[in-house]
């Protein structure tokens, strides 16, 4: 498989594009985060080639997103399970989600619902500042170089 490497550049965006940018590395971890964690599932669901699947599960276990576990010794069967990592991920995809529920979904509205286990109502992802607490949109802030940017 021929991929275009971005894990050396000195940029959070590509490093993270390193990892999932390839379009079928996040919907395997969607599948994997609510409970598809076998590969004739993910297969089924995404309606995704074995060949490509199997890509796909091998560089998201060699990125350490997810894990590859053993469920049957007779005969060997694995199953993918995320990651502290690849959990993280997952929060990623949702800021995705409410992105495109609210710019994709069209009339029929989103296709998933999500409740916070805090609160028990259906919400959405909202990123907010980590030091104050306020709501943090790209409007709201400067890019200044970090310490990672030469080095």
């Amino acid at each position: 498989m021929q991929r275009t490497q971005f894990g050396d550049m000195a940029c959070s965006i590509a490093r993270t594009l390193d990892v999932i940018g390839e379009p079928w590395s996040p919907l395997i971890l969607r599948d994997v985060y609510v409970g598809m964690t076998r590969f004739e599932q993910m297969q089924q669901d995404l309606g995704i080639s074995r060949k490509v699947l199997t890509e796909r599960l091998k560089w998201l276990v060699e990125q350490g997103v997810l894990e590859r576990r053993e469920y049957s010794s007779r005969p060997p069967r694995f199953e993918y399970v995320l990651t502290a990592k690849g959990t993280e991920l997952c929060d990623l995809l949702m800021v995705m989600v409410r992105w495109g529920d609210r710019w994709t979904a069209g009339a029929a509205g989103p296709p998933v619902l999500y409740r916070h286990h805090a609160c028990g109502q259906i919400a959405h992802v909202e990123p907010r500042c980590s030091a104050c607490g306020e709501p943090m949109h790209a409007t709201d802030i400067d890019v200044l170089p970090g310490p990672g940017l030469s080095g």
